[in-house]
């Protein structure tokens, strides 16, 4: 199938930027430094998830990096599990679009897709898309979920703009040197579906400068968010430095 070539978003993620400071306990790094250098240097939009165990990004991050990218006129992209009080704390600051992630405390990192295959975590998540809508003006909403087509036919029937598709087991797959063929197929198929929906199709999870290259080759995804490799090679060459490198290779 051909496909028109598009020049995607550069999401760039900070939580790693509050995991170092949290692990001192300290005022540094600041979260709002990282924010304002990420989108000087290319970014498109900054990415932070607010745990429900606050292991990394507090309550008080949230509309202090919504402040920075309000005076860049960039989104604000709050990442979030469908917990009550994440909820009101999202309500109270109106961020710019919202995407419904699972959330596991015993999990360093999240480990997949939303799972609305199972009937009652679908209606959790219809009814907390609801809230949001109702409660937040002009939010969007993207489901952070898996590229399978049950999934992704089910996600389309929620009042939601966008899925992010989960690209961990592909981003290691490419890290090992394993074919990822596979991966980009299922890719193609998930766009289908997506587009057929009229959603926006956004990628996220394990993705490096290297790994993201067959997807950019590939145009499907209008939207990448990426932060652990960020801030890991910032520490080589520095946050700006590593920012703008991927937001050219964005829009080459």
């Amino acid at each position: 199938m051909s496909v028109e070539k598009l020049i995607p978003r550069l999401g760039v993620n900070i939580d790693h930027v509050a995991t170092l400071r949290q692990a001192r306990g300290e005022n540094y790094p600041s979260i709002v430094e990282a924010a304002q250098i990420a989108l000087n240097q290319g970014a498109e939009q900054i990415t932070i998830h607010l745990r429900e165990d606050r292991r990394h990004i507090q309550d008080t991050d949230v509309e202090a990096v919504l402040l920075v990218t309000k005076k860049f006129g960039k989104p604000l992209n709050l990442e979030m599990g469908c917990n009550d009080e994440i909820i009101d704390i999202a309500i109270a600051t109106n961020p710019d679009w919202i995407c419904l992630v699972p959330e596991n405390r015993q999990e360093r990192t999240t480990e997949g897709g939303l799972n609305i295959i199972d009937q009652e975590q679908f209606e959790h998540v219809q009814k907390t898309c609801k809230k949001l809508k109702e409660n937040i003006k002009n939010v969007r909403i993207s489901l952070f979920v898996e590229a399978d087509s049950a999934t992704l036919e089910k996600a389309a029937t929620l009042p939601i703009d966008a899925v992010e598709i989960h690209t961990g087991d592909f981003a290691k797959a490419h890290l090992n040197g394993e074919s990822t063929k596979t991966h980009l197929e299922t890719y193609e198929l998930a766009h289908n579906i997506v587009k057929r929906a009229r959603l926006g199709f956004h990628a996220g999870h394990g993705l490096t400068d290297e790994s993201v290259k067959p997807l950019l080759e590939q145009g499907l995804f209008e939207e990448y968010n990426i932060g652990h490799w960020i801030i890991c090679q910032a520490v080589f060459e520095g946050l700006g430095n590593v920012i703008k490198k991927l937001a050219d290779q964005m829009k080459g």
